[in-house]
């Protein structure tokens, strides 16, 4: 189905722009870039490289650039993906905008010029920066800013490490500018995870910076594309029906925003390609990693509670009611800091008494650390799975207990060692191992010791930073250097978003005959990280269902659900009606981030809630059920 035309409110009339949604992260698949490009309709090509964990990674090789002049503080992976498309980007006249440059997307905007050239092509390529504010934020931090935590709003001076680095999420208009300025590639480090679909639309729109309504359209739009594959059948809680008992599951299309001038929004997907694309996978990719009802960015402010979504064809989602609001006169930053060296060992447990035999390694363990113990910041014995009864085989019988330790002492974690400390210095790696043959029955250690070898592991603290003070550019293929001015309206909103159970909620007994059974029966889920942020979406099917999900997901019910894993911290709730679903932020609820998390769950996607609090069982209204499961 064609775009549509639409007349914006500016009075200019052009067809919906076309938006590929290439890449989610560094170890997406390579072959997007080059499949969209063989697509003379897309016509723009963007892809999101940088993740949290990327951003203390390449922040801290830029600081230690002067030890390394060779390294590289941004994502090679772009290029990999890249160099095989430039010919059938140049033939089809497309355009490219990501935020692969990370820390250095001059360097990289130079080094893909140059590929460009290499392959005959005459294609501009232009970068963004600003994102940088190292040093502004060292200022106000000397003159007494608290920078306080998003998540658990306690000042950094409690964080109890050194900054080293600071990186703000930019907007929009420099990559905009960059295109109206003839840019066919634009390189952007540290951008909002949607900013460069945002741009893209503004340049091809005309969009000016106070169409807040179409902006915060494309802003939806960005963070709907943004994870690739996630919103076309990549973790759906719907997969085995849909896509596993299909047969469709080896190569799920990439999806593509259309976006009207007026800020009517389609989401479908590659037509040559597996995965599917309904008002459920919309859904789920909507619910990831939002905070509340509105949804921040440098530009816009969009609030999202009123959304709708109408399936107009098998592979095609309409979007609507998207409200837009002036944007805050803060941006989010990220700031990096080293946290020291960790490292972890695996024992297996095979059978009977799992929980002693675990309890006999942990103790044995700390008993050969003796005052080395006090060396380390986290020291943490996991169990993972259990032994069911009368198990099948060995490997059903069989569950994993990692030992998982960061300390600040180097030599402890046996990452000191090429500084000329001895061979039988006492080490994580030889206090795990040393107690083997005085363990458990059955003890059996991992024999791979890389992963007990300290490795360098960085802190991340998320707080807000004034845009005024970002000086953000774009520096065009020409030479010119185009200064982005920070917005001239916006509008400061409450630090706590609305929170609420549901109004006017039902008795169980409003649905009849009910049956204990787990939640993931019959509603489908999404969770996700925001630094130490956790959120989780809950949505159903069927309208019937709606009343009694917002009766029974109240906030003290899900504290009952997580269980323990609840730990007493703040618990945000919202309801989106249109699309039955509600909305949980656990505030502070992961340990640190993904950057030094001691779980196994280091995205909150697993352990914390979404598929954890699926398997939790609630009373369900046997009706439900007899439709069959998701």
């Amino acid at each position: 189905m064609a775009p549509s035309n639409v007349t914006n409110r500016s009075g200019s009339k052009k067809r919906a722009i076309r938006i590929g949604g290439a890449s989610g992260g560094v170890f997406d698949r390579f072959r997007s870039i080059q499949d969209f490009a063989k697509d003379p309709t897309i016509d723009v090509i963007f892809g999101d490289w940088i993740s949290e964990i990327s951003m203390t990674f390449r922040g801290n090789q830029r600081v230690e650039r002067a030890q390394d002049e060779e390294a590289l503080s941004f994502e090679l992976s772009f290029i990999s993906a890249l160099e095989p498309a430039i010919r059938a980007v140049a033939k089809n006249k497309q355009k490219i905008a990501v935020n692969a440059g990370s820390c250095d997307a001059g360097a990289m905007a130079k080094k893909v010029q140059a590929l460009c050239k290499e392959h005959g092509t005459d294609l501009k390529v232009s970068w963004v920066v600003g994102d940088d504010v190292t040093v502004q934020f060292k200022t106000l931090l000397a003159q007494g800013e608290k920078f306080a935590s998003l998540p658990s709003d306690t000042p950094i001076t409690d964080w109890g490490v050194e900054p080293v680095c600071a990186q703000a999420y930019l907007g929009a208009v420099g990559i905009a500018e960059a295109l109206r300025d003839g840019a066919d590639i634009v390189i952007c480090g540290r951008v909002a995870d949607a900013s460069p679909v945002i741009g893209a639309a503004m340049w091809w729109h005309s969009w000016g910076r106070e169409d807040f309504h179409e902006l915060a359209c494309a802003l939806v739009a960005g963070h709907l594309i943004e994870c690739s594959s996630y919103i076309t059948g990549g973790y759906y809680s719907g997969f085995k029906q849909e896509l596993l008992w299909a047969n469709n599951i080896t190569n799920l299309g990439f999806p593509i925003a259309e976006i009207e001038a007026d800020g009517g929004l389609v989401i479908t997907k590659e037509q040559d390609a597996g995965g599917i694309l309904n008002v459920q996978t919309v859904t789920a990719q909507l619910l990831y990693e939002i905070q509340g009802p509105l949804y921040y960015n440098s530009d816009v402010t969009a609030r999202l509670n009123n959304i709708k979504l109408v399936q107009e064809s098998p592979t095609r989602v309409r979007v609507s009611s998207i409200e837009g609001y002036p944007p805050p006169p803060t941006t989010k930053i990220g700031i990096t800091a080293k946290g020291g060296w960790q490292a972890e060992f695996h024992f297996f447990l095979t059978g009977l008494d799992i929980k002693e035999k675990a309890e006999m390694i942990e103790r044995q363990t700390i008993a050969s650390m003796g005052d080395y113990r006090k060396e380390f910041k986290i020291l943490k014995f996991t169990v993972t799975g259990s032994c069911p009864v009368n198990p099948r085989n060995q490997d059903e019988a069989t569950v994993d207990l990692r030992i998982f330790a960061q300390s600040k002492n180097p030599d402890v974690m046996s990452a000191g060692k090429h500084k000329g400390v001895a061979p039988d210095t006492p080490s994580f790696a030889k206090w795990c191992i040393e107690n083997c043959l005085q363990g458990y029955p059955g003890g059996t250690p991992a024999m791979d010791m890389r992963q007990a070898v300290g490795k360098p592991f960085f802190e991340y603290w998320v707080a807000l930073f004034p845009q005024s003070l970002i000086q953000h550019e774009a520096h065009t293929f020409g030479g010119r250097v185009l200064h982005i001015d920070p917005p001239k309206i916006t509008k400061t909103y409450p630090r706590q978003q609305e929170s609420y159970d549901t109004s006017s909620p039902l008795p169980l007994d409003t649905w009849g005959e009910t049956i204990e059974a787990p939640l993931g029966f019959i509603v489908h889920g999404r969770s996700g990280d925001k630094s130490s942020d956790c959120n989780v979406g809950l949505f159903v099917r069927n309208e019937d269902e709606w009343d009694w999900l917002r009766s029974t997901l109240s906030i003290a019910k899900i504290k009952v659900l997580l269980d323990e894993e609840y730990r007493g911290g703040q618990i945000d709730r919202f309801e989106i009606p249109n699309l039955k679903a509600v909305h949980f932020l656990l505030k502070d609820h992961l340990d640190r981030g993904a950057n030094s998390s001691s779980s196994y769950d280091i995205l909150g996607k697993n352990v914390y809630t979404g598929e954890y609090l699926r398997a939790k069982t609630v009373s369900i209204p046997m009706r439900f059920l007899d439709r069959g499961k998701i």
